[in-house]
């Protein structure tokens, strides 16, 4: 990024950081210095215009994400681009918890590792990690797709609905109603668009497997209620 305006958070307030980002007249690129894990760093974009938080980066990072792209150069602290709505956010270090919660939308790249319940109740978000993922990840997640390069924790897609999951790694459980899938044309074809998108050139799509819904807990069966 060239020609950056640069927010230097050792010289002004978070709030006085963020007003200059928010709103639908902010254009250009921006840097912001010192971020020094401060939380609520680069929440409520809405116009598209590219951020680089150059350094860590605490809770909630890039939240409510509209439009912008969001660069974190570092690590990023729970709930990274949570509720995102479209617009992209790239991590280039490790995510904590829930990253990409509740996402309606946009792309989420993580460089690294995400911790548990990556992609919780996402409905409509990306999300791509190259390393592997923690516990509980995509745990009722509505809708979107989580391609994970490593492996993945314990019960994977719990109580999962539409969303799609693509592992290459070993998953060390799936959750309630979490099956393994067979990968269509059209699955493959969605992974690489994915993969192309993150700039992930080392693994084929045809390395990963898909996991979604068996769909019975989508409404209430006896048969079936030692699974809720």
């Amino acid at each position: 990024m060239s020609n950056m305006q640069e927010i230097d958070l050792a010289e002004c307030t978070l709030r006085d950081a963020n007003s200059q980002l928010q709103g639908e007249d902010v254009t250009g690129a921006w840097v912001i210095r010192n971020p020094r894990g401060r939380h609520a760093l680069a929440v409520g974009l809405t116009a598209p215009v590219d951020v680089l938080v150059d350094g860590q980066a605490g809770y909630y990072a890039a939240g409510m994400n509209q439009r912008a792209n969001v660069t974190i150069n570092g690590n990023a602290g729970p709930g990274v681009a949570e509720n995102m709505m479209s617009g992209r956010v790239h991590v280039s270090g490790n995510a904590s918890m829930a990253a990409g919660a509740t996402g309606h939308g946009g792309l989420l790249v993580i460089d690294g590792d995400a911790g548990a319940r990556c992609g919780i109740s996402m409905k409509g978000i990306d999300i791509v990690v190259r390393g592997s993922v923690g516990h509980m990840s995509a745990f009722m997640a509505q809708s979107g797709t989580l391609v994970v390069c490593g492996e993945a924790g314990e019960a994977l897609g719990d109580s999962l609905y539409e969303a799609k999951l693509f592992v290459r790694g070993d998953v060390k459980s799936l959750g309630a109603d979490c099956e393994e899938k067979e990968m269509t044309p059209q699955d493959l074809a969605h992974l690489q668009s994915l993969l192309d998108r993150a700039g992930i050139t080392e693994y084929p799509a045809d390395s990963f497997r898909l996991y979604g819904s068996a769909r019975r807990l989508y409404h209430f069966h006896v048969d079936n209620a030692a699974a809720y």
